[in-house]
């Protein structure tokens, strides 16, 4: 058999079998547009010399190894569906006369012709849609939108070589699999898995148990810093527990559905819950996996949008005055020095300040252990780790309007993290007795994080260390003024400082909001773009999941209609069949989400975003969105599934 039999065989099988390879076509074309275009845009010098680049370059950059990575899974993934229909077919040319060898030859050629085709329309189309995506990127940050069209020639080439990777890796495990298979195990290839599966007990209760764990550490999680160190357990183990549940819960349920005679014996569900039950061993995986992607898309594009909708929160969150300016190892003259210095600038350029406070502080890092606050100079970040900040009591005497006095081994506490609702606090080897535990903060108060448990103890001696160069004294001010002039006033007070040997930092969100939106807008870009790929791969999935089932299906359909069944009652057999099935992936990832929306809400907080009540719209508005669109799907595959078994 010569090459050009090879090619014009290729083409008619590819043409052949369109409602199957055009799916896969335009998926190709899809993720090799995303991936030239992350990659385009993480290298774009027009993003160099802004503040927030270089984590912006990051983001970008590893959003195009997602990309690359979940392209070569799902690409492999689906393959496996193509190859399946497939596989009867070329154990009918096997048989007809054509060797192994010439059907290696062919599926090269189909291989090649998918791949220029998948290639060149993806990186043309990413190419024409490069500069629109940049300019939606300098959109969301903030920028002035340049115009100007750019061609990435390394984007180009490096896209090319992960997608003809990915390509030869698929063609190489095709080839592998057809020498391994005999012709008659090839054209039964599409009718495996119809034995009844039995119940698993054991991988029932390993999935109980594996995805109980999961939701346990997610509504268990207290403090951020918990939620990053458990949050790739839990999701781990709510994979398991899914792919475990739908694998051998889905057949234990419809066991169940089946010993319900009056349920089962009903036409519509006695022939779809006897076909799903035949081959569920190969549904449960596509199953579980479409709940594991609609997951990673609410989650994706819930944090994300929440993330950059609430930026001006954020900022607010980490930043709670327009300036903040910290003050390390100064003497009380020092401080005096300062007010003045801060006076003087507030006059000399016209501005009025309000709502004004200042104090002395010292922050420290403590392991508790049974209850006792042990400082440490450097302590690491881990489970047992609390930041504790002393206050003068005179402090929170003048800016609460009080007249406090306290002993020596008294203190008044408060954490906004957790209640410590104790009468006593230990600290190293010293013992407080807890005076009073504060129900709010003290007027523009906070603790320097809020990752790990916090607490403010107020006390006459903040000293509560021989070592004292962590003392600090904070000024925090609004101005009533341009965000302009807050950046001059912070620009003339740092040189101020500098020239009287002063170590001050200066901080506003006027001078970090740009850094902000580099990130939160760098993330919900990526977020935009991991979304619509696991969207894409979930819709897909789905599709082929549908497309198989009715092929399968088509052979026993037609008996049914023989043997007097009409084209109403198949109808509602299918309707029932995908009904029962279909919905079970969405109700199970709005399940995973509401048991996940403690952690997440915490894993938020290290990014400073804490309106939960935000979190929450963007998440119920997304699952709304979502499950419009499923339900879209499921329209438009039931009426594919019907024509194939018709």
């Amino acid at each position: 058999m010569n090459n050009l039999f090879s090619l014009r065989l290729a083409i008619i099988n590819i043409k052949k079998n369109s409602k199957t390879y055009l799916p896969f076509i335009i998926t190709c074309i899809c993720t090799i547009m995303m991936f030239y275009i992350m990659h385009a845009i993480s290298v774009n010098e027009g993003l160099e010399g802004k503040s927030g680049s270089q984590s912006l370059k990051s983001i970008l950059r590893l959003g195009t190894i997602i990309i690359g990575i979940f392209s070569a899974i799902f690409l492999y993934y689906t393959n496996s569906f193509l190859l399946k229909r497939r596989k009867k077919e070329i154990g009918l040319y096997n048989v007809l006369g054509l060797e192994k060898k010439h059907i290696a030859r062919v599926l090269l050629f189909e291989s090649i012709i998918t791949f220029l085709i998948s290639i060149t329309l993806g990186i043309v189309g990413g190419v024409v849609l490069n500069k629109l995506m940049f300019l939606v990127l300098l959109k969301l940050l903030n920028f002035e939108v340049a115009f100007g069209f750019s061609l990435s020639v390394p984007s180009m080439l490096r896209t090319l070589i992960v997608f003809l990777g990915i390509f030869l890796v698929i063609l190489l495990s095709n080839l592998l699999q057809i020498r391994m298979l005999k012709p008659i195990d090839l054209l039964k290839g599409s009718q495996h898995g119809e034995r009844e599966p039995k119940t698993k007990w054991v991988m029932t209760i390993v999935g109980l148990i594996a995805l109980g764990t999961g939701y346990g550490i997610a509504l268990s999680v207290k403090s951020p810093l918990a939620a990053l160190n458990q949050f790739f357990i839990a999701v781990i183990l709510v994979m398991i527990g899914t792919y475990a549940l739908f694998t051998a819960g889905s057949i234990a349920l419809l066991k169940l559905l089946r010993k319900n005679k009056g349920f089962y014996y009903q036409t519509r569900h006695f022939i779809s819950i006897s076909g799903m039950l035949y081959r569920m061993k190969q549904n449960a995986v596509g199953l579980a996996n479409i709940c594991i992607l609609s997951t990673a898309v609410l989650v994706t594009f819930s944090t994300t949008v929440a993330l950059y909708v609430g930026v001006e929160d954020a900022l607010k969150s980490r930043f709670p005055r327009d300036i903040v300016m910290v003050a390390s190892d100064i003497t009380s003259s020092e401080a005096q020095k300062l007010e003045k210095i801060l006076e003087s600038e507030i006059k000399n350029n016209n501005l009025t300040i309000r709502d004004k406070f200042n104090y002395w502080n010292i922050t420290f890092g403590a392991q508790v252990k049974e209850g006792r606050f042990s400082l440490k100079k450097e302590v690491g970040y881990n489970s047992n780790l609390s930041m504790l900040t002393a206050i003068p009591v005179s402090d929170y005497n003048r800016l609460e309007g009080k007249n406090v006095s306290l002993s020596d081994d008294e203190v008044i506490i408060f954490s906004p993290t957790k209640k410590y609702g104790k009468d006593t606090i230990t600290i190293d080897e010293k013992t407080f007795k807890v005076k009073k535990e504060l129900d709010s903060p003290v007027l523009g108060m906070a603790s320097e994080t809020d990752i790990v448990d916090s607490y403010l103890v107020f006390l006459n001696d903040i000293n509560l260390t021989e070592n004292n160069d962590k003392r600090k004294y904070l000024v925090c001010f609004d101005i009533e003024s341009s965000d302009q002039n807050i950046l001059l006033l912070s620009k003339h007070l740092n040189q101020k400082f500098m020239d009287n040997q002063l170590t001050v930092q200066i901080e506003s969100p006027v001078s970090h909001r740009q850094d902000f939106y580099m990130i939160y807008g760098g993330l919900f870009f990526i977020g935009i773009f991991l979304g619509s790929l696991f969207l894409m791969a979930t819709v897909l999935i789905i599709y082929y999941k549908q497309i198989s089932e009715g092929y399968d299906d088509k052979e026993r359909f037609e008996i049914m209609q023989k043997v007097g069944m009409t084209k109403t009652e198949i109808k509602g057999t299918i309707k029932s069949q995908i009904l029962t099935v279909f919905f079970l992936p969405l109700a199970s990832t709005v399940l995973h989400i509401t048991f996940a929306f403690p952690m997440i809400t915490k894993l938020l907080a290290v990014l400073n975003l804490k309106n939960v009540a935000l979190f929450q719209l963007s998440t119920v508005m997304t699952i709304l969105v979502f499950a419009v669109i499923y339900s879209a799907i499921y329209s438009l595959t039931a009426r594919e599934y019907y024509k194939i078994v018709e």
